[in-house]
């Protein structure tokens, strides 16, 4: 070491006094345990990010199951309230509440003169004809056997009919009401 110092003067004769002179492994050590603490930390690091994204991306799909299927009830919904919000659906339900029908109405001009000319309401309203029920046909008893010998069992004065029971009529539909069943709506 003084041997390479006697021969460099000055600046380069000091730097060569504190570097060592031969190969040193102690030197290397802390390096590569850096090198290797950095890479293995980067590797965990990679490893919480990709699970993260792994339990977003099952909350997210959870989340859109569940956005289609309230997306489907709200659209379940709207389609109670629109049918609900039908003309004849809303003319079936007031004259159920025993409301009818409203007069032709009157207007006020800017002028303050009325236009039109003012009517009542009528107590009845105008429904279409009731039709017509038919009564179901009556239930067909299975033959009963005669006696022997006596050929009027079930024709004689005494044999009993059988009568149609008394059914409740049904409703009226209007014509609005009837169309609105149809496929094409």
């Amino acid at each position: 070491m003084s041997e390479a110092a006697g021969g460099l003067k000055g600046r380069a004769a000091r730097l060569s006094r504190l570097m060592p002179a031969g190969p040193s492994n102690a030197a290397r050590t802390p390096f590569v345990l850096l090198v290797v603490l950095l890479l293995g930390g980067g590797l965990i690091s990679l490893l919480l990010l990709n699970s993260a994204l792994n339990e977003g991306s099952f909350r997210l799909s959870e989340l859109k199951k569940r956005t289609t299927e309230l997306t489907d009830d709200q659209q379940a919904l709207q389609r109670d309230v629109d049918s609900a919000s039908e003309p004849d659906a809303l003319a079936r339900r007031a004259r159920e509440l025993g409301m009818v029908p409203g007069g032709s109405p009157a207007f006020l001009g800017p002028d303050g003169k009325v236009r039109g000319v003012p009517s009542t309401a009528s107590a009845a309203p105008v429904t279409a004809a009731p039709k017509p029920e038919v009564p179901p046909p009556p239930p067909v008893a299975p033959p009963v056997a005669a006696p022997a010998g006596s050929t009027s069992a079930l024709t004689g004065p005494g044999a009993s009919t059988p009568q149609p029971t008394a059914t409740a009529p049904a409703q009226a539909r209007t014509p609005a009401e009837q169309s609105s069943t149809s496929p094409g709506r």
